[in-house]
């Protein structure tokens, strides 16, 4: 081959030209006049030097892309490609991984090439190869009019040009996000928000509300996951928001359209502010809300249920909104015996409460009160006659009546039963707080929240309900520190709570029941109520364990320690993709 041939390389942009050394007569192309970046339509070109494949199980599909060296600079793994096809369809894909490989073979690591670069300014990035390895999300395609999504089936042509995605509809098609629902925040990638030439250039990310296609996934149960200071509460608070907006309602069996109601527990006395309008918030906020349809400002119907409790007081001045105080009536024990098991009560000793409850309640009636029960087991012919019947030895009755005692404070206290009130507890377009930070007894707290939460469970699962409102009004039953209630425990307790929620998350599409959880440790949740959660918020976590068990995929998984406030990823899978979110700066309600 003769140095003619070499002549005429690329004529049409002379982009390169060919030197040759005269030591050893090899031909070496340089760039001498590189086209501008404004004659560029995307961001590099489909490579074939390490092969090009798509599998249909991902394990050995290959894609890489060439990055022209204008654009390195602003690439980011988790940005979103789109990849084209000879015809109108393209290929949807997520950066997965970067790297820089050697345009010769060189040896660049030695002391003068180090020297160099150490001295000089600029890098010429044209010495190198960049390359972005591409996971295949989706094919978009148009039909009808509409674009859709189908799974990746196609491979792409090699040298294809790569562009951006920046186009709201085909981002939010490509990861199978719906445009209407329950709005959680907004697309991201590394913590900052993805934007596009549309208003509001904004992605917003929405939880499938619709019902005509499945069923709405607030009633199939979510998880909010958060460290300290992760923002979760705030979170929580503006996803609530949107729950209880004043448009929003949802049909029962026989067709009906109700509004929901939800029961917040509140262990740190925040979730009542949501009464009050937030003072941070400017009209300029507002407008933007209102553009991108998200609820805000304070929930005039909020209502604090404070339960009454002994030696104790609620006296809050961290928000206005109305206040309430109920008891739990010894006859809620009836149906759930286990509200006075205690924790360490083994299943001998639970069957011998069982007994003793239901002789208690065939005598007294629902009427019996605590105070009555605990004379009743004080009666010594009571124990004679069941130690000498063979029904419950006298040993388990001794531990059972030292188990049943401190509970003084909790049942029959001097305020109206919450089973007296269930009809305003329960409402449609009500959010009822339950705050229990003014309970300095953890015992009392949980027998609190559990006998209330478990009578909503039983109406809603009922088949004969005593209380028909409940029954008939979709409900959003919220709890904060989840992992002090649903924990993995061996006790009896435990036991009998995690079967009676794990049923009722297996139910709740059907009976418009949803679970809304909000904890620090994911861990301790019962793995089988874990089970029934269908959308995961992941906000920072650093604990390893409480990562893991979260169970996002592994991409996410590693970016969780590093979350600012307010970024989270979230996994739905009946919803869309995993992705990266961020929350809005200010909370739509007050939060302090």
């Amino acid at each position: 081959m003769g140095l003619e041939d070499f002549t005429e390389f690329d004529e049409d942009t002379s982009a390169q030209e060919d030197t040759v050394d005269e030591s050893t007569g090899e031909v070496r192309f340089e760039t001498t006049d590189v086209t501008t970046q404004d004659s560029y339509s995307g961001l590099g070109v489909v490579s074939v030097s390490r092969g090009l494949k798509i599998d249909e199980t991902g394990d050995d599909t290959n894609l890489q892309v060439y990055i022209t060296a204008p654009n390195r600079s602003r690439i980011r793994i988790g940005s979103y490609v789109l990849v084209p096809y000879p015809d109108n369809e393209r290929l949807f894909c997520r950066i997965s991984g970067l790297e820089y490989a050697q345009e010769f073979h060189s040896d660049d690591a030695t002391e003068i090439n180090a020297r160099r670069a150490m001295q000089t300014d600029n890098i010429d990035e044209t010495d190198y190869k960049f390359i972005a390895e591409l996971d295949p999300v989706a094919v978009l395609y148009e039909q009808d009019g509409e674009l859709k999504r189908r799974m990746t089936d196609r491979v792409p042509k090699p040298k294809t040009v790569v562009r951006e995605a920046t186009d709201k509809g085909e981002i939010k098609t490509g990861l199978k996000i719906p445009d209407d629902g329950i709005f959680i925040g907004h697309l991201a990638v590394g913590g900052e928000q993805i934007t596009t030439a549309a208003e509001p250039p904004t992605i917003d990310y929405r939880l499938k509300d619709k019902y005509d296609d499945g069923d709405p996934l607030i009633f199939r149960h979510t998880l909010v996951a958060g460290g300290t200071g992760s923002g979760k509460t705030h979170v929580a608070k503006n996803i609530l928001r949107q729950v209880l907006d004043q448009s929003r309602s949802y049909p029962l069996s026989d067709g009906r359209e109700r509004k929901p109601a939800v029961v917040q527990f509140d262990p740190q006395d925040e979730y009542a502010q949501m009464h009050d309008d937030n003072d941070q918030i400017t009209k300029e906020d507002q407008r933007r809300w209102e553009r991108e349809d998200i609820a805000y400002g304070g929930y005039d119907n909020t209502i604090a249920f404070v339960p009454k409790i002994k030696g104790t007081t609620y006296d809050t001045k961290g928000h206005r909104a109305e206040q309430r105080r109920f008891t739990i009536p010894f006859s809620m024990v009836r149906q759930n015996q286990w509200l006075v098991a205690g924790g360490d009560l083994n299943n001998n000793q639970y069957q011998a409460i069982r007994l003793l409850l239901k002789r208690f309640f065939d005598q007294f009636g629902n009427s019996g009160t605590y105070a009555q029960f605990k004379q009743f087991l004080e009666d010594p012919a009571l124990r004679e006659e069941l130690s000498e019947s063979g029904k419950v030895h006298e040993s388990t009755y001794d531990a059972v009546f030292r188990r049943i005692q401190g509970f003084e404070n909790v049942f029959d206290q001097d305020a109206q039963p919450i089973t007296d009130q269930i009809d305003e507890f329960v409402r449609q377009g009500r959010l009822s707080v339950v705050p229990t930070y003014h309970l300095n007894d953890s015992r009392a707290a949980e027998t609190i929240v559990l006998a209330v939460a478990s009578l909503l469970v039983d109406e809603k699962l009922s088949s004969n309900p005593r209380y028909e409102q409940v029954k008939d009004t979709p409900l959003v039953v919220g709890m904060d520190e989840a992992h002090n209630y649903l924990t993995d425990a061996d006790s009896v307790q435990a036991r009998k709570v995690i079967r009676k929620f794990t049923e009722a998350a297996k139910q709740g599409r059907k009976e418009r029941l949803g679970l809304f959880l909000i904890t620090q440790d994911p861990q301790d949740i019962h793995e089988a109520v874990f089970k029934q959660i269908n959308t995961t918020i992941v906000l920072n976590l650093g604990d390893e364990d409480a990562i893991s068990s979260v169970n996002i995929p592994t991409e996410l998984e590693g970016k969780v320690p590093y979350m600012e406030q307010g970024q989270m990823v979230v996994y739905s899978p009946d919803n869309s993709e995993p992705v990266e979110l961020v929350g809005l700066p200010k909370c739509l309600t007050q939060h302090k």
